[in-house]
Protein backbone atom coordinates (compact mmCIF):
# COMPACT_ATOMS: atom_id res chain seq x y z
CA UNK A 1 0.00 0.00 0.00
CA UNK A 2 1.41 3.44 -1.12
CA UNK A 3 1.90 6.55 0.88
CA UNK A 4 -1.13 7.91 -0.29
CA UNK A 5 -3.09 5.31 -0.45
CA UNK A 6 -2.81 5.03 3.72
CA UNK A 7 -3.20 9.17 3.96
CA UNK A 8 -6.68 8.58 2.21
CA UNK A 9 -7.53 5.59 4.52
CA UNK A 10 -6.62 8.05 7.36
CA UNK A 11 -8.65 10.96 6.02
CA UNK A 12 -11.53 8.43 5.58
CA UNK A 13 -11.55 7.48 9.19
CA UNK A 14 -11.11 10.64 10.76
CA UNK A 15 -14.03 12.00 8.39
CA UNK A 16 -16.35 9.05 9.67
CA UNK A 17 -15.37 10.14 13.32
CA UNK A 18 -15.69 13.94 13.15
CA UNK A 19 -19.35 12.80 11.37
CA UNK A 20 -20.33 10.57 14.70
CA UNK A 21 -19.59 13.21 16.91
CA UNK A 22 -21.48 16.07 15.07
CA UNK A 23 -24.15 13.58 15.46
CA UNK A 24 -23.62 12.87 19.15
CA UNK A 25 -23.26 16.61 19.64
CA UNK A 26 -26.45 17.62 17.86
CA UNK A 27 -27.97 14.75 19.64
CA UNK A 28 -27.02 16.19 23.13
CA UNK A 29 -28.12 19.20 21.71
CA UNK A 30 -32.02 18.20 20.82
CA UNK A 31 -32.21 16.21 24.40
CA UNK A 32 -31.38 19.81 25.81
CA UNK A 33 -33.70 21.78 23.79
CA UNK A 34 -36.40 19.46 24.49
CA UNK A 35 -35.66 19.38 28.54
CA UNK A 36 -35.70 23.31 28.44
CA UNK A 37 -38.80 23.00 26.69
CA UNK A 38 -40.48 20.44 29.37
CA UNK A 39 -39.16 22.41 32.01
CA UNK A 40 -40.93 25.86 30.81
CA UNK A 41 -44.22 23.78 30.15
CA UNK A 42 -43.65 22.50 33.87
CA UNK A 43 -43.28 25.52 35.45
CA UNK A 44 -45.93 27.32 33.61
CA UNK A 45 -48.17 24.52 34.93
CA UNK A 46 -46.92 24.78 38.00
CA UNK A 47 -47.92 28.34 38.40
CA UNK A 48 -51.29 28.11 37.19
CA UNK A 49 -52.10 25.29 39.79
CA UNK A 50 -50.52 27.21 42.51
CA UNK A 51 -52.69 30.36 41.32
CA UNK A 52 -55.77 28.33 41.74
CA UNK A 53 -54.90 26.52 44.58
CA UNK A 54 -53.96 30.19 46.68
CA UNK A 55 -57.50 31.40 44.82
CA UNK A 56 -55.85 34.00 42.49
CA UNK A 57 -57.05 32.06 39.53
CA UNK A 58 -58.56 33.74 36.54
CA UNK A 59 -61.48 32.40 34.53
CA UNK A 60 -58.71 31.49 31.86
CA UNK A 61 -56.83 29.26 34.47
CA UNK A 62 -58.80 25.98 34.06
CA UNK A 63 -58.79 26.06 29.93
CA UNK A 64 -54.66 27.08 30.79
CA UNK A 65 -53.86 24.20 32.89
CA UNK A 66 -56.09 21.79 30.57
CA UNK A 67 -53.46 23.37 27.97
CA UNK A 68 -50.23 22.71 29.54
CA UNK A 69 -51.39 19.27 30.50
CA UNK A 70 -52.07 18.60 26.48
CA UNK A 71 -48.57 20.11 25.45
CA UNK A 72 -46.87 18.08 28.52
CA UNK A 73 -48.45 14.90 26.44
CA UNK A 74 -47.66 15.53 23.06
CA UNK A 75 -44.07 16.08 24.31
CA UNK A 76 -43.84 13.12 26.51
CA UNK A 77 -45.30 11.34 23.21
CA UNK A 78 -42.13 13.38 20.79
CA UNK A 79 -39.58 12.94 23.67
CA UNK A 80 -40.19 10.48 25.76
CA UNK A 81 -41.50 10.30 29.74
CA UNK A 82 -40.43 13.58 31.50
CA UNK A 83 -38.44 12.94 34.38
CA UNK A 84 -40.66 14.85 37.57
CA UNK A 85 -38.17 14.00 40.28
CA UNK A 86 -35.25 16.26 41.32
CA UNK A 87 -31.98 15.71 39.72
CA UNK A 88 -29.43 15.39 41.91
CA UNK A 89 -25.94 14.52 40.92
CA UNK A 90 -25.24 11.29 42.85
CA UNK A 91 -23.00 11.88 45.60
CA UNK A 92 -19.76 9.56 46.05
CA UNK A 93 -20.17 7.21 48.79
CA UNK A 94 -17.30 8.67 51.94
CA UNK A 95 -14.28 6.18 52.67
CA UNK A 96 -14.67 4.19 55.77
CA UNK A 97 -11.69 4.14 56.98
CA UNK A 98 -12.50 0.40 59.17
CA UNK A 99 -13.75 2.21 62.48
CA UNK A 100 -17.02 2.92 61.75
CA UNK A 101 -16.19 6.91 61.54
CA UNK A 102 -16.73 8.90 57.95
CA UNK A 103 -14.09 11.41 57.82
CA UNK A 104 -15.03 14.83 56.93
CA UNK A 105 -14.63 16.11 53.37
CA UNK A 106 -10.89 17.37 52.92
CA UNK A 107 -10.78 21.33 52.26
CA UNK A 108 -7.19 21.76 51.17
CA UNK A 109 -6.66 24.32 53.81
CA UNK A 110 -5.33 23.32 57.25
CA UNK A 111 -7.27 23.75 60.14
CA UNK A 112 -6.64 26.75 62.18
CA UNK A 113 -5.68 25.22 65.13
CA UNK A 114 -3.11 22.53 63.34
CA UNK A 115 0.77 23.37 63.24
CA UNK A 116 2.39 24.14 59.93
CA UNK A 117 3.52 21.37 57.87
CA UNK A 118 6.60 20.14 58.95
CA UNK A 119 6.87 21.42 62.24
CA UNK A 120 5.25 19.26 65.64
CA UNK A 121 3.58 20.72 69.13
Amino acid sequence: MGFLDKMKEQAAVATAAAKDAAQKGQAKLDDLQAKRGSDALLRDLGAAVYAQKTDRATPATDAEIERLVGALQEHEASHGALSLGPEAPAAAPAADPGNGVVPPPATGTPLADSPPTGQTL
